[in-house]
């Protein structure tokens, strides 16, 4: 490994890796520094520039918390993060849902909620029932599927980015042997990713907004089943052909429809207008 320069170094770096006894660590390996030395070769950055991407990198991981996932924010800035996911779920069959960006404000073992039950804890907004059904690739209903949901308020904030003292529009519940949910929240709005760190500057730099449309995220759990990571879209929003994390799918829109006072879907009598969305999820069964 003497006398190394940019025609040989790349081999002599994967041939460091032929001991490794776990070939697919090893295939991985080989491949990045394949591509990472024939990205350097292309862009020939400056030391100065280089520095700046080492810099960049720290920064990204110094913003990191309990809290906040800079480097998801990355991901899925980039588009990285959408490519994983259509490589790792393709479907064809309409009758099992898309996926899309899990984002970086989910909160494991969120607070567990009875079907029904107003999750709009320590926050106020537009009134917003959100119910429907869980069926397996054939149509059947899926009884105990967990569900986790979460969103931004209708100012565009997460409970996790705002000073509460307990979790808000975000909960667990589990369908009924119809394969059904239901629960009240508020409506989410528009909003923009976090841009006070690393992740916001480069959208500044590039011309890009940080805006997501708004949505509503779910994460549908159930044995035998594959993990359903996706979210739902308000139909008239400005942001859905402009997505900052590009995990806008048509079959993942639906109009959150607008209603006046008076008996809602499940019987509640509403003195405000409020929103309803109706929304079937289908999963597919693990392999």
């Amino acid at each position: 490994m003497r006398n190394l320069n940019a025609e040989n170094i790349t081999d002599a770096v994967i041939e460091q890796f032929a001991g490794c006894s776990d070939e697919r660590l090893k295939s991985i390996l080989n491949s990045l520094v394949t591509h990472l030395h024939g990205f350097l070769r292309e862009v020939e950055p400056t030391e100065q520039e280089w520095t700046q991407a080492i810099d960049f990198l720290t920064r990204t991981g110094q913003m990191c918390d309990d809290k906040r996932q800079e480097f998801i924010l990355l991901s899925d800035t980039l588009g990285v993060t959408m490519l994983v996911d259509a490589l790792n779920h393709q479907t064809s069959d309409p009758m099992v849902s898309e996926s899309t960006v899990l984002g970086p404000f989910y909160v494991a073992d969120p607070p567990e909620a009875a079907q029904g039950e107003s999750i709009d804890w320590n926050v106020e907004g537009e009134p917003f029932f959100v119910e429907g059904r869980v069926h397996d690739g054939r149509g059947e209903p899926l009884a105990n599927v967990v569900i986790d949901v979460w969103q931004s308020d209708s100012e565009g904030f997460y409970d996790v980015q705002k000073e509460l003292e307990s979790a808000s529009l975000r909960a667990r519940f589990t369908t009924d042997d119809l394969g059904r949910y239901a629960f009240w929240t508020v409506t989410p709005s528009p909003y923009p990713i976090p841009t006070d760190g690393p992740v916001g500057k480069m959208l500044e730099i590039t011309g890009r907004h940080p805006y997501r449309p708004a949505h509503v995220h779910f994460m549908l759990m159930a044995e035998g089943y594959e993990t359903l990571v996706t979210q739902v879209f308000a139909e008239d929003d400005p942001y859905l052909d402009s997505d900052a994390v590009f995990g806008v799918k048509d079959s993942l829109v639906r109009e959150y429809e607008l209603l006046p006072p008076g008996r809602a879907p499940d019987g509640r009598s509403m003195e405000v207008p409020f929103r309803h969305l109706t929304y079937d999820f289908g999963l597919k069964a693990s392999r």
